[in-house]
């Protein structure tokens, strides 16, 4: 897909001499606002809230606005490559679907239209452990369409070796561990609303559904729904992890291990020390501690303490191609983009996110021409400075 961004700009500029009153929009905060005119108070705010005063998403996007592009010229970006290597895959472009779960209140599209939407473009999608379907179905719904799945790390590391053993068998590609949400934060917005999708049986079709879980049950949760939700409750979480702990993941499946949740560098140089296959650089978009760092801000550090020892990632904030940008040149491979995509689900379903996801990328691909960047590859932090 050559020069995404010319062709979708041609493509918008050719509806004005019959513009359609309905189309999606381009803007951002319009799909943000468009979402909040679609859905209640309790699944918008659980969506596009954050921890406590929510410091961290605007330091997220601080960090972003910070960094500012020094354009280069006279440099034939006639041509623009977009496509990364990651764990030896090929793709077309540097992002990845963010990890989200309970999809359902999103939308009745859900989770499998999230997932149909980044196959169209050959975008990996990151299947949360919190989805509202099993993971086989979202795998099955993928086809061949690259997929990579998120362990919550569960209490009970009987359901943590199924989990890896089920995304192994079902197709998935890469292990994505998440490891800043060893409890629910403090998420005022939510707490005003009274409003935790789990409680009400949203977002735990993969506990619901595995084996090791249901051992534990006195009756299937078909028969006895309010049990199972009360045990999920007891497991969900794991405070008592350590770095050590990391070897069982290891011992357990065979794909590449991926950390996320990582902003200082000297937890990269342990999980380096770990042999992780990757990092990414991410403060859950600044949902789970209140006036945490940025994670643009804590990402040249990390990719510092990495080196060439591990791929690493970055999201939290990401909102236009310039931030894609900004991202790759300060030491990333690539970013996971989460709540933009939310959206384009909220407003239009599948349709909605393969939108958001196309606008994104081919802001990316004009801004890189006009930054005189001929490959995402090739971005270096020299393309940018930073405003103090």
């Amino acid at each position: 897909m050559e020069n995404i961004g010319n062709n979708i700009q041609y493509q918008i500029y050719a509806t004005m001499q019959n513009p359609d009153p309905d189309r999606f929009p381009v803007i951002h905060e319009e799909w943000e606002n468009l979402a909040r005119k679609k859905l209640q108070d309790g699944p918008f705010y659980y969506i596009a809230g954050g921890a406590g005063s929510e410091k961290t998403m605007r330091a997220n996007l601080k960090a972003l606005s910070k960094q500012e592009i020094i354009p280069r010229m006279l440099r034939n970006v006639d041509q623009r490559d977009l496509s990364v290597n990651l764990f030896g895959q090929k793709y077309p472009f540097p992002i990845l679907q963010a990890p989200i779960g309970v999809q359902s209140i999103i939308h009745e599209e859900g989770d499998i239209g999230s997932a149909k939407a980044s196959a169209e473009m050959g975008v990996p999608y990151i299947a949360s452990s919190a989805s509202s379907v099993p993971m086989e179905k979202i795998a099955e719904a993928m086809g061949d369409a690259p997929c990579w799945f998120q362990l919550y790390w569960s209490r009970d590391s009987e359901i943590v070796a199924s989990f890896l053993s089920r995304a192994e068998k079902s197709g998935y590609s890469a292990i994505v561990v998440t490891l800043d949400t060893p409890m629910m934060a403090w998420r005022e917005k939510d707490l005003k609303n009274v409003y935790l999708p789990f409680l009400a049986g949203e977002g735990v079709a993969n506990y619901f559904t595995d084996p090791a879980f249901l051992t534990k049950l006195d009756k299937p949760p078909q028969e006895d729904p309010q049990a199972a939700i009360i045990h999920w409750t007891k497991i969900f979480g794991n405070t008592g992890l350590t770095w050590d702990d990391i070897d069982f993941l290891r011992e357990h499946t065979k794909l590449p291990i991926i950390l996320k949740g990582i902003l200082h560098p000297e937890d990269a140089k342990l999980a380096v020390k770990k042999g992780v296959d990757g990092i990414i650089v991410s403060n859950h978009g600044g949902r789970q501690v209140d006036g945490a760092i940025g994670a643009l801000d804590a990402l040249p550090d990390v990719a510092a303490a990495v080196g060439d020892k591990a791929t690493i990632l970055m999201d939290s904030g990401i909102r236009r191609g310039s931030d894609i940008l900004k991202a790759i040149a300060l030491g990333a491979e690539a970013v996971l983009v989460g709540r933009p995509l939310m959206y384009g689900l909220a407003v239009a379903g599948q349709r909605g996110v393969k939108e958001v996801m196309q606008n994104i990328l081919a802001d990316l691909d004009i801004t890189m021409g006009l930054a005189g960047q001929s490959s995402v590859s090739n971005l270096e932090a020299s393309l940018l400075r930073k405003m103090e």
